[in-house]
């Protein structure tokens, strides 16, 4: 039995790394294509371009793991049950529980994989992804500096330069404002120079004209100035008014906010410290699905044609789960003192594991006893 228990063990943990791969895979190039757009056609370089799609990878993962994990324990029970492995091994007397044993073993392994990218890996990256987010968007200055090119450092503002000189003077520039809703101010300039002020770099524009569009009125003023300083460091964020999110804070930060003496209101600490105990409702939601995938499957025991409505089964059973997960969320967000119920899925997960464990141990207990009955009556 030991040698039986390494033997499914390797193969959940082989089938769950080819999933694993190929499911991450898919995730990370869906998102690559977005952070390609954004960082590439921002001017940045290939090197911040895999710096940021290093930093996604944690979130992509704690995305795909469990999926990951119940695709490797279907797939494996299936294959073992077609092989007759499972009925042989039952055939000698060892009940589902006794079977399922490795099947919890690599739902443990899941478990606690989920709980250090939930609880730590996750939050540090969307930590530093927010940091170097901020410092892009506060390099808008120095990618300003491209000829040739419509530059959008920030939305609603567009940017081009004809040309730069050796000694920095920028030549035939144009600005484009659209940040205020109501109105549309377009700046045009034969030169302009960027220095560094107090509140960040400022572009002064030589010779130039300013035109301002009222949209209600669609009305055009124009106006003709000699110098004008236009602040460019305002429309970039500044690093110390950022708050940390509920996103980038570890599971530790997150449990102990309840009791923090400073750092936001009553109700925010509410509502962090009961996403703490959603992150490990999710780790546990985790292992119960990985281990439902396969006593889905043992219950129906062998069949020559295939367990695919037990997998169905399974399935159905995942997504009725995350059903009630979902509708748990919502509750909870609305009413975070509630996050006992973030655990009710878990909890029903390995219910409806024990119930199918059970039946598989025991078959004779869903099966009624009529012929006795009717052999009496004769």
């Amino acid at each position: 039995m030991a040698r039986f228990d390494r033997y499914m063990l390797s193969q959940l943990m082989m089938l769950f790394g080819f999933f694993s791969l190929v499911l991450i895979s898919i995730y990370w190039i869906n998102s690559a294509v977005r952070l390609f757009d954004w960082l590439i056609g921002d001017g940045q370089t290939v090197w911040v371009f895999l710096e940021f799609s290093a930093l996604t990878l944690p979130g992509v993962i704690r995305i795909v793991l469990p999926v990951a994990a119940f695709a490797a324990a279907v797939y494996v029970t299936n294959r073992m049950s077609s092989d007759s492995e499972l009925t042989i091994l039952q055939a000698t007397g060892f009940s589902a529980f006794r079977v399922a044993r490795p099947v919890m073993m690599f739902a443990s392994v899941v478990l606690m994989m989920m709980l250090v990218l939930t609880g730590l890996l996750v939050p540090l990256s969307n930590r530093a992804y927010s940091e170097r987010s901020l410092e892009v968007s506060q390099n808008s200055a120095a990618r300003l500096l491209t000829e040739g090119r419509f530059l959008s450092p920030a939305e609603g503002l567009t940017f081009y330069i004809r040309d730069i000189t050796p000694p920095g003077e920028l030549l035939d520039i144009f600005l484009s404002d659209s940040r205020d809703p109501a109105e549309t101010t377009t700046y045009t300039a034969d030169r302009a120079y960027l220095v560094k002020g107090e509140n960040g770099p400022q572009l002064i524009m030589i010779a130039g004209l300013a035109q301002s569009l009222t949209h209600e009125t669609n009305r055009l003023i124009a106006t003709q100035f000699d110098d004008f300083v236009y602040d460019i460091g305002a429309v970039t964020p500044k690093e110390e008014e950022r708050a940390l999110r509920s996103s980038e804070l570890t599971l530790f930060q997150l449990l102990s906010a309840k009791s923090a003496t400073a750092g936001g209101t009553q109700r925010v600490k509410q509502l962090r410290y009961a996403q703490g105990h959603g992150l490990i409702a999710e780790s546990l939601l985790a292992f119960a699905a990985t281990v439902a995938g396969f006593s889905a499957l043992i219950v129906g025991g062998f069949s020559r044609f295939g367990l695919l409505r037990q997998i169905l089964i399974a399935v159905g059973i995942i997504v009725c789960i995350k059903i009630v997960e979902a509708a748990i969320a919502n509750i909870v967000r609305l009413q975070p003192e509630l996050w006992a119920l973030y655990y009710i899925p878990a909890v029903l997960g390995l219910s409806v594991v024990w119930l199918q464990l059970s039946i598989a141990s025991a078959p004779q207990l869903l099966r009624f006893q009529l012929p006795s009955a009717i052999g009496v009556k004769g």
